[in-house]
């Protein structure tokens, strides 16, 4: 096998539980078959499957319960460095989870509970992505007429940054979102990494914040000299944007609109390009915009603390046919510590997304070659994906609080959802019926044949 990809399946595993004793390493070997590509969260997810079946199946050797075994393995520094996380609500994720799925119904003896013929399993694993936040930048810009233009040069495959971007400038400069126009796409535009990696919305918007906050302190700037400026002596730790304009905050009768403030100074718009900091790494006069206020950002030096991504805890409940085969997946409770979610909707449509497919992975999904390695599953007859009939009930719900490294607080939540997804599927399984499966997927021949 050549060397065009690298999944590094082990990486995750060695900061995942708090154990002195780990050794992890990967090998490739050369094979007759295609080189696959990257897939959502290349390497963990296929190693948190292998990591979080053996956990689950250490849970059932010791007797103790999934979610406390984790709990007592929860690794509350980085195992490697002993530095603090920048955050980790990960035992949030475990306590609020299992409340919420009714964790504490199971019975632990497996094939022990049943609804009518089909056999219940309840099943559950730790899912975590790292952090990742590549280089990024963005232009800000408010012309005479009132409306703000931000862009860079990025590009969107489907998770939505023309919306949360919008979101976000509109937060940051007081300006109504109608009045918000986010341009991507145009290599004109400043440059921007790829979107990947669950590290656009981090790079891209930690680079728009960063553009509106000065764009704002270019105004204060302007009009804290300007005695014919109700703003004349404002300071930006002392003003809220809204309506947009600024205002006093102490004062809210002293206003002004970007376009008064434009018009009087004979310019046609105001424009800053800036760039996203690496996290951690905030220049000491970083302003952090949250409601409209602006307030200093005191981040953690990177060698003061160990940048966590997200985490996520995965509750499933699987309904096995013994008699036929038939695995279905009935509901599915999701937790997860994404650090500030700048628009819940479409962070959840995008865990909503990662668990679809964790259940293709799980039970559906298997990529079949002959002896001279040609693939033979070769469209969607044969290679088989998961629908909205196989996504039933699913739950998400959001906890934590934003991260510490970086002013946004954001975290990737792309390919969260995937890490972990099949280990509790695999794990519900083996509750449901006994039997342990240690390869994807757990076909209905595979079943039957236990």
């Amino acid at each position: 096998m050549a060397d065009e990809l690298i999944n590094l399946i082990t990486h995750g595993t060695q900061s995942a539980y708090a154990c002195p004793n780990v050794s992890t390493r990967a090998t490739q070997i050369r094979q007759s078959i295609p080189i696959p590509a990257w897939m959502r969260a290349p390497g963990e997810a296929e190693g948190s499957f292998a990591l979080e079946s053996a956990v689950d199946e250490l849970s059932y050797a010791l007797d103790i319960d999934p979610v406390e075994l984790r709990v007592k393995n929860h690794a509350h520094v980085h195992p490697g460095t002993g530095l603090p996380w920048s955050s980790n609500a990960l035992l949030d994720c475990y306590r609020q989870g299992a409340e919420r799925f009714g964790w504490s119904a199971r019975n632990p003896e497996p094939r022990s509970m049943r609804s009518g013929g089909q056999l219940v399993g309840y099943g559950m694993a730790r899912g975590a992505l790292g952090a990742y936040q590549p280089p990024c930048k963005a232009i800000a810009s408010i012309r005479r007429d009132g409306t703000a233009f931000v862009r860079s040069g990025a590009t969107d495959i489907g998770p939505g940054p023309y919306t949360v971007m919008s979101m976000l400038a509109a937060d940051c400069l007081g300006v109504p979102i109608e009045r918000v126009r986010f341009g991507l796409g145009d290599s004109a535009m400043p440059r921007a990494p790829q979107e990947g990696g669950s590290g656009l919305t981090g790079a891209l918007g930690n680079a728009v914040h960063a553009a509106c906050v000065e764009l704002v302190r270019a105004f204060v700037n302007l009009v804290s000299r300007d005695g014919a400026s109700p703003l004349e002596g404002c300071r930006l730790d002392g003003i809220t944007v809204r309506d947009g304009g600024i205002k006093i905050t102490d004062d809210p009768m002293r206003f002004e609109t970007y376009a008064a403030i434009l018009e009087r100074h004979g310019l046609d718009e105001m424009k800053i390009e800036a760039e996203s900091a690496p996290p951690g790494e905030a220049p000491a006069a970083t302003m952090m915009a949250r409601g409209g206020r602006f307030v200093p950002f005191a981040t953690p030096s990177t060698a003061a603390r160990a940048h966590a991504g997200g985490y996520a805890a995965h509750f499933v409940e699987v309904h096995v046919d013994p008699d036929l085969g038939i695995v279905r997946v009935a509901r599915v409770v999701s937790a997860i510590d994404g650090g500030r979610i700048l628009n819940p909707k479409t962070a959840r449509s995008q865990i909503i997304g990662g668990i679809a497919m964790g259940i293709g992975m799980a039970l559906l999904e298997e990529t079949v070659s002959d002896r001279s390695g040609r693939l033979v599953t070769t469209s969607l007859a044969e290679y088989v994906v998961a629908v909205n009939a196989d996504v039933r009930d699913v739950d998400v719900l959001f906890v934590g609080q934003p991260d510490s490294m970086t002013p946004l607080g954001t975290k990737g939540v792309g390919e969260l959802a995937i890490t972990g997804m099949t280990a509790a599927i695999a794990n519900a399984v083996y509750h449901a019926t006994g039997a342990r499966f240690r390869s994807l997927p757990i076909s209905i021949e595979k079943l039957l044949g236990h």
